[in-house]
């Protein structure tokens, strides 16, 4: 995998936990890495405000992009309420027409969280009308719905994107299989572990859930099984030629 990389997660967080160590991996081999948030993931808190939350968890995404040398950008969609609608999906198109990926990262389709399930099925809708010939006054039902996010859209030009993975989760498991491996060197691992060292819930300050300890286990775990010191494991979707190929 090399290029550019989209990564695409509900909350502040979830791709830095989960795509992270392959984000900081590819920008050190030369790649271009984006991380998106549909939503901060301000509700996320048990004892602070949500507004307050809000801003410190927009400040720790930058933080944690800036750190092993990727983009960021967060949407302003609402924690615990994420639509999978078009105009979202039309959001998510545009920035896939600015940044040009070769791959897209996001949750896997099937979690005990309601906001991944739906980012899912957003970045596979969005893949899809990044690559297709829109123009604003097209005839769709959504771009008449959303006319000023169709002529946002139509200002780029189409893009495909060629690799879809989904990330492995702990919340995101059921069905999740893992078809593919990425090595983590020594290198990456530790600017992500000083990264997300950054992020308050994943040091385990909102609910008590040890995230770092968990993905760092995580990636030995898949590196032993993929005979690498650590990797990180990630289900592969087939290409659009290939799902059409493998049907009736």
């Amino acid at each position: 995998m090399s290029g550019n990389v989209l990564a695409i997660g509900a909350h502040i967080g979830d791709m830095d936990l989960t795509a992270g160590p392959t984000l900081a991996k590819l920008v050190l081999e030369g790649a271009s890495a984006t991380i998106v948030a549909l939503t901060p993931g301000e509700r996320g808190h048990p004892r602070m405000t949500v507004p307050a939350y809000k801003k410190q968890k927009i400040a720790e995404g930058t933080a944690f992009a800036e750190a092993i040398g990727a983009d960021f950008q967060v949407l302003d969609h609402s924690d615990g309420f994420l639509p999978d609608t078009d105009d979202v999906a039309l959001q998510l198109a545009r920035i896939i027409r600015e940044k040009k990926p070769d791959t897209i990262i996001t949750h896997w389709k099937h979690s005990i969280h309601r906001d991944h399930e739906h980012t899912a099925v957003l970045a596979e809708r969005a893949r899809f009308l990044a690559g297709l010939p829109i123009e604003s006054d097209d005839d769709f039902p959504a771009m008449t719905a959303y006319p000023e996010l169709a002529e946002k859209l139509a200002e780029l030009p189409r893009h495909g994107v060629r690799t879809f993975m989904h990330a492995e989760n702990w919340e995101d498991m059921e069905g999740f299989v893992p078809t593919r491996y990425i090595p983590i060197s020594d290198e990456a691992f530790y600017r992500w572990v000083s990264a997300i060292r950054h992020q308050a819930f994943a040091r385990g300050e909102t609910y008590g859930f040890r995230y770092i300890d968990y993905y760092t286990a995580l990636m030995t775990t898949r590196g032993c099984l993929a005979s690498y010191p650590r990797a990180c494991a990630f289900h592969l979707n087939p290409t659009p030629e290939v799902t059409k190929l493998a049907g009736p």
